[in-house]
């Protein structure tokens, strides 16, 4: 049976280091986990964010309306797909169909369910832009909606210099205690700030697993990942991706007593 998964990517993973911005690197080495995760058998969604661009909640700070302030950040998503569709093709792999919740028809498809799971039947690798098409929400709460409105197996939560989920802020507290498993619940009542509490609700209730696993571990980016041009997948043996839809065959039926789980550099070395 073919393992489907949603992989959400921030605005923050296209900034690289940066907090707004695009990191050329960075971009390439997201492109290349997203085929190691293809080439490993897996069909990939992508719903990625726009924070780097633009941000829904500095509306007061440019003293503009929330609801256009989410629409601008809504446009930034659509920048940040078509810079990944582009890599994605530039390393050779023409099959990527960018999708949007609010049609621009000269850039991308409209995002329509049934069309989506045909791509992904066909092994496209599908970007989603755009969030859900409304304010009010981060594109975390859409990330979970697709997943679940696909049928995907598990919503890969990529994070940057995280490797999974604490008790605190792993980078303002050094005490900071990781969790291996963790409710939906739990993480709602601690109010951990992993993804937005709607997000966490929404997955609660339809219990979709989500797996949480940092993007750029040592070794799996980098100025070497693009010597793949979609046809030598040597490079790819390396990527984090590849190693969690090949292994981890507990996202296919995750114990009932959590629905997060931590997944550590460890537990996809290869």
């Amino acid at each position: 049976m073919t393992k489907r998964f949603v992989l959400k990517l921030s605005g923050q993973a296209i900034a690289g280091g940066d907090t707004f911005g695009f990191d050329s690197d960075r971009v390439t080495h997201l492109a290349t986990e997203v085929l190691a995760a293809r080439a490993a058998g897996a069909e990939i969604a992508v719903v990625i964010g726009g924070g780097n661009v633009f941000r829904g909640n500095r509306s007061e700070e440019w003293g503009i309306d929330r609801v256009e302030a989410d629409n601008i950040g809504m446009l930034g998503t659509v920048i940040n797909a078509v810079l990944l569709r582009s890599r994605l093709t530039t390393l050779g792999e023409y099959d990527v169909r960018l999708m949007t919740a609010i049609p621009i028809n000269n850039l991308a498809e409209p995002y329509i369910r049934l069309r989506a799971l045909r791509h992904l039947a066909k092994g496209s690798i599908v970007v989603l832009a755009c969030g859900n098409g409304q304010p009010f929400t981060t594109t975390d709460y859409p990330a979970v909606q697709r997943a679940i409105e696909l049928g995907a197996h598990g919503l890969l939560v990529a994070k940057n210099g995280a490797d999974g989920i604490y008790d605190a802020d792993p980078n303002k507290v050094p005490t900071a205690r990781p969790f291996e498993r963790l409710g939906y619940q739990e993480a709602i009542d601690r109010q951990l700030r992993v993804m937005d509490q709607s997000a966490f609700v929404l997955a609660r209730d339809h219990r979709l697993p989500l797996h949480v696993f940092d993007i750029d571990p040592p070794r799996c980016g980098g100025r070497d990942l693009p010597q793949y041009a979609g046809r030598n997948g040597g490079q790819l043996s390396r990527c984090r991706l590849r190693a969690i839809v090949s292994r981890c065959g507990w996202i296919q039926s995750p114990p009932a007593s959590y629905s997060i789980r931590t997944v550590t550099a460890a537990q996809t070395a290869w």
